[in-house]
């Protein structure tokens, strides 16, 4: 079992997470990896948390308070407007860096399907299937 403050996952779950992410982000993950002060393994860990996490909202807690960008039955992206990266940052205890490079990884996927840039506002992919595990 691994524990945070408000989130309590099995192993396999968040190993099933980590290989979500990993089949989700794919080169992405290397590229920002590249540049970051982290590792891939970290950056992975990271994202696999997060999306866990963000689970325990709704799609509609999401949309209200942010701009939705694209949604599928896959993947729900977002320009949020709510700080749901520091709230992240501080449940699962994640250091500076790895929250700059998750961030990174999901600017570039947000981004890629927007086509403009925002400086202004945080990016957030949720990766809507297969998390909900049994």
């Amino acid at each position: 079992m691994i524990l945070t403050e408000e989130t309590e996952v099995t192993f396999g779950e968040f190993s099933r997470a980590c290989d979500l992410v990993e089949d989700y982000f794919g080169e992405t993950l290397d590229d920002v990896a590249l540049d970051a002060p982290v590792s891939k393994r970290q950056l992975v860990a990271v994202l696999a948390r997060v999306q866990l996490s963000s689970h325990r909202l709704t799609v509609d807690e999401l949309a209200d308070a942010d701009e939705l960008v694209f949604q599928s039955d896959r993947e729900v992206l977002y320009w949020l407007e709510r700080d749901l990266w520091s709230e992240l940052r501080h449940e699962h205890n994640i250091a500076a860096d790895e929250d700059r490079a998750a961030r990174a990884v999901h600017r570039r996927i947000v981004e890629a399907v927007d086509g403009t840039p925002e400086c202004d506002r945080d990016p957030f992919v949720r990766i809507e299937h297969p998390l909900r595990y049994e």
